[in-house]
């Protein structure tokens, strides 16, 4: 977490920085935040409300609902979707 908030500019540009100048309930709010709105990461955030528009308006031509896509489907950088195991013995 702390690398994560000294990459977005919070506390300070350093893991050193960051430690020295926000206090421990600082911190943990800013991981409370990160847990509720996703990453901090500024180009992170854009790529996933791209694919969300592009999805979306690809998936509004669509009229079969089994062709629409995924916004997953155009996040090139996002972590793949992990498949329960008890998702996967369903079908």
């Amino acid at each position: 977490m702390l690398y994560e908030l000294a990459l977005a500019g919070i506390g300070g540009t350093t893991i050193h920085q960051v430690k020295s100048n926000l206090t421990m309930i600082e911190i943990k709010q800013w991981a409370e935040y990160r847990s509720r709105r996703g990453s901090l990461n500024i180009g992170r955030r854009i790529e996933q409300a791209a694919a969300n528009i592009m999805s979306f308006g690809y998936n509004m031509k669509v009229k079969d609902a089994d062709d629409w896509i995924d916004p997953i489907e155009l996040m090139p950088y996002e972590d793949d979707v992990v498949e329960s195991f008890e998702d996967q013995i369903k079908d």
